[in-house]
């Protein structure tokens, strides 16, 4: 039993050997193997700073080193062995340096606890993920104002309440969106600045005892900056739970554009149609093409933000320092990677292939009597006090309703049985490009300033 126990590189205490299914019920090998690459990155700058403080001889540094990056290449190539007994990647990889270089492996994880190491590998990874998100943002928004730019001028009804309320530019919609993606790059960038820290060097809880130069290896693997104090260095996940919560927010937002995409695509809108290299059919129906992609992204969304919540969960009642439990902050992280990198590459291609059916939408645009608030302001402009105003055209509408008739319906006649005032320039005042240009204020939908904010976003580019 006590061989079985030296089997383990934390065996000595042990007399017993660990249960097997307890073995295979707190081992994270199977998902946090995707590390390898961070850990042994780590490991590799934790010996050079070793053996530049003199606390292990450079000819072991060098043997370290070698012999991580055959374990690196072996990891892959698909050849190398994890194994389940040695719990996680750290224990995988230091195992088999050991093995392989003798005396040397084990004195690599001299001044470190896996605490710390742990919580470096965790850093690297997501900051290269932060990095790759970003650019699938880029990607997104680029195709999104791509998109505004081949559509310019095209008309749409814009809603509140799903109902009509006053015709916009597809252009601008699309831009409400780019704003959105915007915010959500802002807030990645932003969740790097706190996840880019170094906390190698905190050892279990307490830092090390040995003459370690943290500043040396925060150089060595491009931290900025070191963590200030060790109990919080090895304990704090709000890095990964600022991520979980900008991961989300960008979720809502795909989902939101999701719904838009279902509904535009049905039958009753019409407003689009989407390639069908991001739909399927219907096994009994065979007239069916159905939104499977924007109804996918829609659903992945609770994952995420299911993650979030499994993760707070996890860390609201942690005392310091380091608990198990916290070997439960990978998956959600994990997934929420994977979720989020696929829901936006197969976002931006959709969005490139979609078709829009430019006359569908402005039919409905001047269906709803979308222009009432234009003869409002038409009436206001002729001195009319705004509440009058809109009292007039609320009796005007109801008349229409009763009598089957649009605005663009009325005559001059009829129009002035609510308002004197109102004259035969009100045809002008209330055309759907009339409407749409006259929105000219910073953020409006008018022709002109959509124009603008295109070039705008593109110039920062």
């Amino acid at each position: 039993m006590a061989d079985e126990c030296k089997d383990k590189l934390w065996g000595g205490r042990f007399s017993a050997p660990t249960d097997k299914f307890v073995e295979e019920f707190t081992a994270s090998i199977d998902f946090d193997k995707r590390l390898y690459h961070q850990d042994i990155r780590g490991s590799i700058a934790h010996a050079r700073m070793l053996g530049k403080q003199g606390i292990i001889p450079i000819a072991d540094v060098e043997r370290i080193v070698h012999g991580l990056q055959e374990i690196l290449d072996q990891i892959e190539a698909g050849e190398f062995d994890f194994s389940v007994a040695l719990e996680d990647i750290h224990m995988n990889i230091e195992a088999r340096l050991s093995a392989r270089i003798g005396e040397a492996g084990k004195r690599l994880h001299t001044g470190r606890s896996r605490n710390d190491q742990v919580a470096l590998d965790i850093r690297l990874y997501l900051r290269d993920e932060l990095v790759e998100i970003s650019a699938y943002l880029d990607l997104l928004i680029d195709a999104l104002v791509a998109r505004a730019e081949e559509q310019l001028g095209v008309i749409m009804p814009g809603y509140t309440h799903l109902q009509t309320a006053q015709p916009i530019l597809f252009s601008h919609h699309l831009l409400a969106y780019v704003e959105m993606f915007s915010r959500d790059k802002g807030r990645m960038e932003d969740c790097l600045k706190r996840t880019n820290v170094l906390p190698l060097g905190a050892g279990a809880l307490a830092g090390t005892t040995f003459p370690i130069d943290r500043e040396h290896v925060a150089e060595l693997l491009d931290f900025p900056a070191v963590t200030r104090n060790s109990l919080d260095s090895v304990s704090d996940r709000d890095f990964a739970l600022e991520f979980l919560a900008a991961a989300s927010i960008l979720m809502m937002h795909l989902s939101r554009f999701s719904e838009e995409l279902i509904l535009w695509s049905t039958s009753e809108f019409k407003f689009i149609e989407l390639s069908d290299s991001f739909c399927t059919g219907s096994s009994i129906m065979p007239q069916k093409k159905n939104p499977d992609v924007p109804e996918l992204v829609r659903g992945k969304t609770g994952r995420v933000y299911g993650n979030l919540m499994a993760l707070l969960t996890v860390m609201k009642s942690l005392p310091l320092a380091y608990n198990k439990d916290m070997q439960e902050d990978k998956e959600p992280l994990f997934d929420t990677i994977d979720t989020v990198k696929g829901s936006l590459k197969i976002f931006a291609d959709m969005i490139r292939e979609m078709r829009v059916n430019v006359g569908t939408m402005r039919a409905a645009a001047a269906k709803g009597f979308s222009t009432a608030t234009d003869v409002a302001d038409y009436l206001v402009r002729k001195g009319m006090p705004f509440r009058d105003a809109h009292e007039v055209v609320g009796k005007t509408v109801a008349y229409c309703i009763a009598n089957g008739k649009d605005l663009p319906d009325l005559t001059v006649e009829e129009w002035q049985r609510f308002s004197p005032q109102i004259g035969a320039d009100i045809a002008a005042a209330i055309g759907l490009e009339a409407s749409v240009n006259a929105r000219a204020a910073t953020g409006g939908t008018a022709l002109e300033r959509v124009k603008a904010e295109i070039e705008r976003i593109k110039a920062g580019r």
